[in-house]
């Protein structure tokens, strides 16, 4: 549980992203698909082989400036289309700053065998309400995504399925994440964290989306249901900018957390999707202000800015009960050394009991790199266990850390990079580094914020390049033991193999 301070923060750890202002073209085109759906993971035309949902929230439509847009890359050389508001089929209409495809999660929702698309617009203009935000759900077939079911658009527009009141600045889907619980039940949680409770402005909240029926419950900071959620509900909390899930647990980061006198030092706090009355579970909350956490509560640490879960099988255990969760804290100050940043993996056992594994910055032992101010180290994080019914989980797990305030010289700033480390055992132990020019192809260039935009499958590590110079804008992948300064397995990239040229932030969201 938190201790806290009451009172309005004003503040927060962000990166500002400026729109590029490359003009697309909007395009839709469908794929072949084999009879049936595959059950493969991300397979969204059911041929048995992965595809790769591309966002670039920032795309201008038309002459629709930040619009948003998300392309599918289907596996196997079978094409590409391109989600676009009110073409296809796709509700609604292209609005300046609706930012569509800020977050992307997949999932089977309809466990027909075909992976599922949840898109988040969390800056969705509703009526006259400004940035109240939307989900869509666009399903998978054998004809390919969004060639079967009509789209299932979830919002807090009267009428609609979520309950609460549409407000501005709400932010509805500024986070998702997806998959299927240990009973085998489809889930989608999505973030709210600008939601207003009571006076407490930008207090945030989390919606559960569960079940083919797609039942909504709501989970904040002053919900009770069966366990108390931990924390209270304050100003500027941002409840739900963040989210992580495995099939036994799920966490909700709260970014803003005041503790004590340390505003914005960030909290967060996890559930077990077992139900009571129809809502998951509180199992225990996050904090730095915990005897069991290192570190200690500062302004501006941002703790769970980012998070990641993955399912955690130890030597000797029948099943996988058990989860490891890493927690991105990118404002974390390094004795003098200002937002260097920091990450700590926790494990969560079947008993919900709460164990700190790693802490890990650019300091800690054989790393690659070193802390410095600014690098802004785990503001984005994914993780992957690459062999998921393995019989211990201490070679198979993997973590994605971003670290896109890392600078490459004195003549290019914010280049960022990537660190890949084992979730398990020492973090030097066989990590890896990769950057531009250093792997990830092209030369470093000022505000490429490589590390901003990353994703995970058990097929590699997806590392989005949206920003910097327009001509290195893609999507590498690579494998998870790759080398530093090791070379992609594969480039996506606009204008090559089949994907519409155009982009503005093509690859700030992957997955």
């Amino acid at each position: 549980m938190f201790r806290r301070r009451t009172g309005l923060v004003t503040s927060a750890v962000v990166l500002t992203l400026a729109s590029l202002g490359i003009v697309p073209t909007a395009t839709a085109a469908t794929a072949d698909g084999a009879a049936g759906c595959s059950g493969v993971e991300s397979d969204f035309n059911g041929d048995g082989i992965r595809d790769t949902a591309i966002g670039d929230p920032e795309a201008t439509i038309g002459t629709v400036p930040r619009a948003g847009k998300v392309t599918i890359v289907y596996g196997g050389g079978k094409g590409t289309l391109e989600l676009v508001q009110g073409v296809g089929g796709v509700p609604g209409a292209s609005e300046a700053g609706d930012q569509y495809g800020f977050a992307l999660a997949v999932y089977d929702a309809d466990l027909d065998g075909c992976a599922d698309l949840a898109v988040g617009s969390p800056y969705e203009d509703l009526s006259t309400v400004v940035d109240a935000g939307w989900i869509h759900i666009v399903y998978g077939s054998p004809s390919g995504l969004n060639a079967g079911k009509a789209v299932k658009e979830h919002s807090q527009a009267a009428g609609s399925t979520i309950s609460g009141a549409t407000e501005p600045g709400d932010w509805l889907g500024y986070a998702l994440t997806a998959g299927k619980t240990a009973a085998g039940e489809p889930f989608l949680i999505a973030g709210v964290p600008g939601e207003s409770i009571g006076t407490n402005e930008d207090a945030g909240l989390a919606v559960y989306i569960h079940g083919v029926a797609q039942k909504v419950v709501s989970i904040s900071q002053d919900t009770a249901i069966g366990a108390e959620v931990p924390g209270v509900v304050e100003p500027d909390d941002r409840f739900g900018a963040s989210l992580a899930s495995t099939p036994n647990h799920f966490a909700i980061g709260a970014p803003g957390e005041s503790i004590g006198s340390a505003p914005f030092a960030g909290g967060g706090a996890v559930f077990t999707h077992t139900q009571v009355s129809g809502y998951p579970q509180p199992l225990l909350g996050l904090g730095q202000d915990q005897a069991i956490i290192a570190g200690v509560e500062e302004p501006g640490d941002g703790f769970a800015t980012a998070l990641a879960m993955v399912p955690y099988r130890h030597n000797g255990a029948t099943s996988t009960t058990e989860s490891l969760l890493a927690v991105g804290v990118p404002g974390e100050d390094l004795s003098t050394t200002l937002d260097a940043g920091a990450v700590q993996v926790f494990r969560i056992t079947t008993a919900g009991t709460l164990s700190e594994t790693m802490w890990v910055d650019q300091n800690s032992a054989d790393v690659e790199e070193e802390s410095e101010a600014g690098d802004l180290f785990g503001q984005r994080l994914v993780a992957i266990n690459t062999t998921p019914n393995a019989t211990s989980s201490a070679t198979t797990s993997r973590l994605a850390i971003g670290v896109p305030g890392e600078e490459t010289g004195d003549d290019a700033r914010d280049t960022g990079g990537v660190h890949i480390i084992p979730l398990i055992g020492a973090a030097g132990a066989s990590d890896a580094w990769i950057a531009p020019g250093a792997g990830i192809p092209g030369e470093p260039a000022t505000g490429q914020m490589a590390g901003f935009g990353i994703g995970a499958s058990t097929g590699g590590l997806h590392v989005g390049m949206p920003y910097g110079p327009s001509g290195s804008h893609a999507v590498h992948t690579f494998s998870w033991n790759v080398t530093t300064g090791g070379s992609p397995i594969q480039t996506l990239k606009p204008g090559q193999g089949g994907i519409p040229a155009g982009d503005t932030a093509f690859g700030s969201v992957v997955r």
